[in-house]
């Protein structure tokens, strides 16, 4: 018999207030605070948790080419001990090469930007690749509805 793997990173009644507080060092607790303030003014949405770690704004729907589909946070973000990872749209780097080169310091990864201190970067830069990214995740969602 085969089982269907359920996805972990789903919306949660987990307090995204508590998370925060939660986090031991100030200067990132402080951070989170701020992106949280950006996601959540940039997208028009409240902060919901998803899964055990995510702070996740809005929700999208996407289709593999396998079929398989699935939800996920239009964008998000997650205080780790590091960095900060926002999780932005697939093949950001590409994408928004220019916005990259005036963000500042930062590393990236498939989706993820990871970032030591917001203070750091460039907050333009920052609101334009979460503003960019939930406009993607918006029209996959319209084009999936059809």
């Amino acid at each position: 018999m085969g089982t269907s793997k359920q996805p972990v990173t789903v919306p949660t009644e987990v307090s995204v207030d508590d998370l925060l507080a939660a986090i031991p060092d100030e200067r990132k607790r402080a951070d989170a605070g701020r992106l949280r303030a950006v996601m959540g003014e940039v997208t028009g949405e409240s902060a919901v948790m998803w899964g055990p770690s995510i702070v996740g704004f809005g929700r999208y729907r996407y289709t593999y080419d396998s079929g398989r589909t699935g939800e996920a946070p239009l964008v998000g973000f997650s205080p780790r001990k590091q960095h900060l990872v926002v999780y932005l749209v697939g093949g950001f780097e590409e994408r928004y090469g220019p916005i990259l080169a005036r963000l500042g310091p930062h590393r990236a990864g498939k989706g993820c930007l990871y970032l030591k201190r917001l203070d750091d970067v460039d907050g333009s830069a920052l609101r334009e690749l979460i503003d960019r990214t939930a406009r993607v995740h918006k029209g996959v969602n319209r084009a999936s509805q059809r």
